[in-house]
């Protein structure tokens, strides 16, 4: 009788977790008001492990929901965060523009918001010791960020993300493992911030590796940029698949 009863507590368990769903998470900065999402694991296991997931430059969209959805799949924890909070959500690129450049100019303030949604994350059911930040565009700027706050990560990976930062900036010691996919014809990361970014690597002793895909330019995972490399974002089928096998790579490595 006892057995058939854990039998029966663990269908119910893995029917739960079989038709998890993304769920909206209010939260809040302050006064400002956030709604992230988050989703649990189709089948959860001992080790809970959780991905915090930065969207691109316009906010929460299909592909980072796509990414949670995937992630669930696999097994992890995911929340999808949400950077700017009600009545700052861009509409257009000019919009999104903006929002992103005055986090990228004011990184405290967007490091606190990376770390609010890292704190939703943990309340979902993530183990806070085995996490892993990961993000696209100005998310995967983020995640660097995350990195270099010192925050409880054990990795961080940048999908085609800006990697430029103020160079008055003190380097603090790395901790979590860095690896950055970039699209090897992506006209909006210039070569000098990809030298300085290398550069602060060595200097913080991070453990960290940059792959470039060939023929690639930015936003190379995102199938709504189009097809046509010369305006600079574009998707490519080859590299978005082979950089999420990579990603995945990662994540068995350092995640229990």
């Amino acid at each position: 009788m006892k057995n058939i009863l854990i039998l029966f507590l663990g269908l119910l368990l893995f029917s739960a977790a079989a038709n998890a769903q993304l769920k909206e998470v209010k939260y809040s900065d302050g006064n400002q008001k956030l709604n992230g999402l988050t989703i649990a694991p189709l089948q959860v296991s001992k080790t809970k492990p959780g991905i915090l997931i930065l969207p691109a430059w316009k906010g929460i969209d299909n592909h980072s929901k796509e990414s949670a959805n995937k992630l669930s799949k696999m097994g992890y924890y995911a929340f999808i965060a949400d950077i700017y909070g009600e009545g700052n959500y861009p509409t257009n690129t000019q919009e999104a523009g903006k929002q992103a450049g005055f986090y990228k100019n004011n990184v405290v303030d967007y490091q606190r918001r990376i770390q609010l949604a890292l704190d939703q994350l943990i309340k979902a059911g993530a183990n806070p010791d085995n996490i892993v930040v990961i993000g696209y565009c100005f998310g995967g700027t983020g995640v660097l960020e995350a990195a270099r706050a010192g925050m409880k990560i054990q990795g961080a990976v940048s999908f085609h993300g800006g990697l430029g930062r103020d160079a008055s900036r003190v380097n603090n010691p790395i901790n979590a493992r860095i690896l950055v996919l970039h699209g090897a014809d992506d006209p909006y990361v210039p070569v000098t911030e990809i030298t300085a970014f290398q550069q602060e690597m060595r200097d913080t002793k991070a453990d960290w590796e940059m792959i470039y895909y060939a023929d690639a330019v930015h936003a190379f995972t995102e199938p709504e940029a189009g097809n046509d490399n010369s305006k600079g974002a574009a998707y490519n089928a080859k590299a978005d698949k082979r950089s999420w096998e990579r990603m995945n790579g990662l994540l068995i490595e350092v995640l229990k």
